[in-house]
């Protein structure tokens, strides 16, 4: 599976070690940047992550950044996103499992790494439960 991947330069240390261990777990990583920790502006790499994901080019994306509120908020624009903040791995599921993120959202400046890792994994491993959350999502786009 491959896996898209961006934050601003909040998350670009978490985005690193994020792009290490799913490679170690034998995901296919795409970096849409940033590549260093200098100040930047996050729609500049959210909204090619957001394009990649709806286009098919990778199967689910993350997105970090200092509250992940700027990513999600971004992210969320696109028709076709459903970018889920999670700040806990129970949170990380619920995107998941309710919402069918294809776009997990981190705040770098208010968890560790190692919570970034237990959130990403429990999001990973989690199943949308369909149903009345299926009719739910349906209702998300807008109709223009």
């Amino acid at each position: 599976m491959k896996i898209g991947i961006c934050s601003d330069h909040a998350g670009f240390e978490y985005k690193c070690g994020l792009i290490d261990y799913l490679g170690s777990k034998g995901y296919e990583m795409a970096d849409y940047g940033t590549d260093s920790t200098e100040s930047m502006d996050y729609p500049d790499v959210a909204h090619p992550l957001a394009e990649a994901v709806e286009h098919g080019d990778v199967a689910l994306g993350i997105a970090l950044c200092g509250t992940g509120n700027g990513m999600a908020i971004t992210l969320n624009k696109h028709q076709g996103i459903r970018a889920g903040l999670a700040w806990s791995t129970e949170i990380g599921e619920l995107v998941k499992r309710h919402n069918n993120a294809n776009i997990l959202v981190m705040p770098a400046r208010f968890i560790s790494f190692d919570e970034a890792k237990k959130i990403t994994d429990s999001w990973m491993n989690t199943e949308f439960e369909g149903g009345r959350h299926q009719r739910r999502i349906e209702k998300i786009p807008v109709k223009a």
